[in-house]
Order: C-alpha cells, then sequence, then structure tokens
C-alpha cells in the first residue's frame, strides 16, 4: 500500500514538471518570451537538469532582451512627452528576468543576462521629473479643470517614487483646488407627536458620503462643524428634511369563517342492545383570525443650493415604508375540523409592535437606498 502511495506521489510530480515544461514551450511558441523565461528559470531552480526548460530559456531570453530593446528605440524616437514611462515599464520587465536568472545557478550558466539596474533609475527619475513638472505647470494656472490633471500627474509621481521633492504636499495642493465641496445639513426630523431620532440615518448618510469610492473622487462632503470650523465657502448645500412622515398606524383586521371536517370523527357513543358502539359525525369550529398591522412611511425632501447665488440646483422626494405584522386566532368549536396550520395560528398571541422609534428607523432605510443613488448619478458628473 506505501509503494502504491510513493509511485501516486512520484506520478502526479513528474506529471506537475511535464506541465511546466509545456507551459514554458508553449509561451515560447506564442512569442511571449518574458513567460517562457520565467517559467523555464522557475523549473530550472527545482530540477537544474531539466533539459526541456534549458532548450526553452537558451531560446526564449535572446528573443525576449532583442524584443524590449526593439520597443526602446523606437520609444526613444518618440515625441511624447511621457515616453519615460513605456521605457521605465520595458527596464522593469528586464530586470524581471535578469533577477530570476540571476537567482537561478543552473540558469546563469545557460545565458548571459543583462542588468538594465542603472537604466531604470535613469528613466524612472525621468520619468517622476516630466510628471513632476508638468504638475506644478498646471497647478500654477489656478483654476479648477487644471488642478484636477496637475493631481493626476502628481498621483502618478507618487506612485512611482513616493519621496519625490515632497510630493505629497502638491497632492494636497492640488486635491484642495481640485475638489469640489458640498456641505451636508443635519437631517430635520419635525414631528408633534413623536421625539424620534436621526442619529441612525444621519450617521449612515455621513458615512456614505465620506468613505464611498464610487462617487466622484474629486467631490468631497463636509459636516456643517467641519464646515464652520475651517469657515469652509462651498460649492453646494445639500439640505435634507423629513416633511412628511406617519410612525404606528394600526390596521386591525378580523375575519370569522366557519369550517367543517373533512371526514367523520367519533363524537360519542350510543347502545345498540347491549353494546356501546361509536358514533361518527362531521364537526364544525367557528374560527376568528386577527391580523393587526402597523404602518409606518415617511417622505425625505432632499435640496442642493449653489452656496453662492442660492438658487436650487436639484429638488427631489424619496418615499419610504415599513409595514409590522402580527397574525393570531382563536376558535369556538371542534378543534379537529381545523387544519394544522390554523391551530399552529390559535396558539399564536397578540404582540407589541417596536416602539416607534425604531419604526422610523425601518421606514427610512429604502429612503436612504434611494437617496445615496441618487446622490451617486448627480455627482458622478462633477
Amino acid at each position: 500500500m506505501k509503494s502504491c502511495i510513493t509511485c501516486l506521489f512520484l506520478l502526479q510530480l513528474f506529471a506537475l514538471l511535464l506541465n511546466g515544461c509545456k507551459s514554458a514551450e508553449k509561451s515560447l511558441k506564442k512569442g511571449n518570451y518574458d513567460d517562457s523565461v520565467l517559467r523555464a528559470v522557475e523549473k530550472l531552480k527545482n530540477n537544474p537538469t531539466h533539459s526541456s526548460s534549458a532548450e526553452a530559456l537558451k531560446q526564449a531570453y535572446p528573443l525576449a532582451l532583442e524584443q524590449h530593446l526593439n520597443d526602446l528605440k523606437q520609444i526613444q524616437s518618440s515625441d511624447d512627452l511621457f515616453k519615460w514611462e513605456p521605457q521605465l515599464d520595458s527596464y522593469v520587465r528586464l530586470n524581471k528576468l535578469y533577477a530570476g536568472i540571476s537567482g537561478c545557478a543552473a540558469c546563469d550558466k545557460l545565458v548571459s543576462a543583462k542588468n538594465f539596474e542603472n537604466e531604470e533609475k535613469i528613466a524612472r527619475h525621468n520619468a517622476v521629473n516630466v510628471r513632476y513638472k508638468e504638475g506644478e505647470k498646471l497647478l500654477a494656472m489656478g483654476d479648477r479643470g487644471n488642478a484636477r490633471q496637475a493631481y493626476e500627474h502628481f498621483e502618478k509621481v507618487n506612485a512611482l517614487m513616493p519621496d519625490f521633492n515632497e510630493v505629497q504636499k502638491k497632492l494636497d495642493l492640488a486635491y484642495e483646488l481640485a475638489s469640489f465641496k458640498v456641505v451636508v445639513e443635519q437631517v430635520l426630523v419635525t414631528s408633534r407627536v413623536y421625539q424620534l431620532s436621526n442619529e441612525y440615518f444621519q450617521e449612515r448618510v455621513n458615512e456614505y458620503l465620506q468613505t464611498n469610492k464610487r462617487l466622484n473622487k474629486f467631490v468631497r462632503f463636509y459636516m456643517p462643524d467641519e464646515a464652520s470650523k475651517i469657515r469652509l465657502q462651498p460649492d453646494q448645500v445639500i439640505t435634507l428634511q423629513f416633511d412628511d412622515f406617519v410612525v404606528g398606524q394600526t390596521l386591525l383586521e378580523k375575519n370569522t369563517e366557519t369550517f367543517t371536517s373533512k371526514d367523520t370523527v367519533k363524537v360519542g357513543e350510543k347502545f345498540v342492545g347491549r353494546s356501546k358502539v361509536p358514533v361518527y359525525a362531521k364537526v364544525t369550529a367557528k374560527l376568528t383570525q386577527i391580523r393587526k398591522t402597523v404602518r409606518s412611511a415617511g417622505l425625505l425632501n432632499m435640496r442642493i443650493t449653489d452656496f453662492r447665488t442660492r438658487q436650487i440646483v436639484n429638488q427631489e422626494k424619496f418615499n419610504g415604508e415599513y409595514n409590522w405584522t402580527c397574525e393570531w386566532a382563536h376558535f369556538n368549536g371542534d378543534e379537529r375540523a381545523l387544519s394544522a396550520a390554523q391551530l399552529r395560528k390559535c396558539k399564536s398571541q397578540e404582540l407589541l409592535p417596536p416602539d416607534p422609534q425604531q419604526l422610523f428607523i425601518e421606514f427610512s432605510k429604502p429612503i436612504y437606498e434611494r437617496l445615496t443613488s441618487k446622490l451617486q448619478t448627480f455627482y458622478a458628473k462633477y
């Protein structure tokens, strides 16, 4: 048994190695020279005498090197202002091949890999320098559109070389000029009957606006206290108010029906001569079913106003509804006339509905979904 397990393991290992070699050869035939090199290197690290991988490496690396060098010549002759970035990409790929081959003793004997570390450093420095200067030029123009383009340039610089010339400060400055600023006023809840809190709804809206990246990244939302603290002059103000709602409107429905058993059942006994015999008949029961529905619904008014002109940019109302229900029943008569489901309902009891605050929260949930969907669509264009 142990011998069989060992044989099975060796067969699986052989199949895995064979599959890896075929992958390297397949990539070579398809012209994916980088992939062929890296696959062959990986196999030769585990099996230095693997002839098929060695042959694939000897063919693929010179072809990969030639391909990248030809690409570099073509890029260098281009008039593209940002041509250093594709050059950098080529040098990064070449150095990845070099690192793989130089880290494999068997591979290093088969091909002579070239190191482009200095070329990569020069290309990276030139790439970030071009982006940085372009960002500064656009930022100096002072308007929002150019500031957004500047931000994109500084973002690229930060990705390529995070410590370059205090680029984070430039990013912060560009974002400040590029961002469209919106103050979201506290949600108003007015009720003569209930002391209801807007905390749950307010917190969910705030969280969405502060963390949801699907909105335009250049649109920034502020809470009133935050805006007041920094003396912000926003572009727009969003006002949200529940101006029409009802909480806990109760509807009680009763339905009484008489049910008769489908089959006859024993209802008693009688004497026939001197013997007692059972008496069978159909039985009935009068069932009263009660359904209590507690309805809560509301209407949220959203108004977006231009801060400078005080003109309404957009206004929309969003409705939401939540119905809490409770069902129970009772009967008079013979329970054998009722179904199992009807009997279970008779065992149920009337329950107290949630408190008004919870009902308010429940009907506000669909309003939240509709509101955030609208805001996402509306601010995508900004």
